[in-house]
């Protein structure tokens, strides 16, 4: 009996340094891809905090301190880094996640991956092209009769990325209702009755990304929220 027992604790600390090695071995990988990504950032740094400045309006920021420009050039890099690297960023995460998984399930990972940055990268795109100006407009001219606007460029940067990131983030939706339909915690009939839910929580989600109090930004932001909630419960049929 004892000897059983000590075969059992053998394996099973056999089974957490195989996990152990798994985790170093995906965080390596997707280290490595982060870096290079990075690095291959800094070369287009400049034309980034450019493209950044386009909707706000014509505005040239300022910097404070001595190291403020570099700092805002090293994280707008490493961001563009991180968008780069995402494909296999997530690609890695799943495969730790969801491991053992069947040869028809592998393929479901060549959806996943290029669906979840498409997604990213579409949100991304709505809230630099659509919300930003609105959002900046507004913020850049409430009382401007007051006093006027004098932003740094760590500010400005800060509160652009943030905003995108959080765009690209919600505009994921689909894929995690699908994702978690094919796992089975949900099913399409059970989302198709959540759909009051959904839309309120649509409009807190909105009104928490949204920096502007009033409610047409918030509205323009939630409608899609919406739309992307129902195109997941559609895909959720099929899996």
């Amino acid at each position: 009996m004892e000897t059983g027992a000590g075969e059992e604790s053998e394996a099973k600390k056999l089974t957490i340094i195989e996990h152990l090695e798994e985790v170093r071995s995906r965080l390596i990988i997707s280290v490595i891809a982060l870096l290079i990504a990075t690095t291959f950032s800094f070369i287009f740094t400049g034309k980034l905090l450019e493209i950044l400045l386009i909707p706000s309006g014509g505005i040239r920021p300022v910097f404070l301190k001595p190291t403020e420009m570099f700092i805002t050039y090293f994280k707008v890099a490493l961001i563009a880094g991180v968008g780069l690297a995402m494909p296999v960023i997530v690609y890695q995460l799943i495969r730790f996640i969801v491991p053992g998984l069947k040869a028809e399930e592998k393929r479901y990972l060549f959806f996943v991956v290029p669906g979840a940055t498409f997604l990213f990268l579409l949100g991304v795109t709505f809230g630099f092209v659509v919300l930003l100006p609105f959002a900046l407009k507004y913020l850049l001219t409430f009382g401007g009769d007051i006093a006027s606007a004098f932003i740094s460029i760590s500010e400005y940067t800060s509160f652009v990325v943030t905003l995108l990131l959080w765009m690209g983030l919600a505009f994921e939706t689909p894929m995690i209702i699908v994702f978690m339909a094919k796992l089975h915690v949900v099913t399409q009939k059970q989302l198709r009755s959540y759909w009051k839910f959904a839309l309120v929580g649509a409009f807190i989600i909105a009104a928490i990304i949204t920096p502007t109090p009033d409610p047409f930004n918030q509205t323009l932001v939630a409608v899609p929220l919406y739309l992307l909630y129902e195109v997941g419960v559609l895909f959720a049929r099929f899996v």
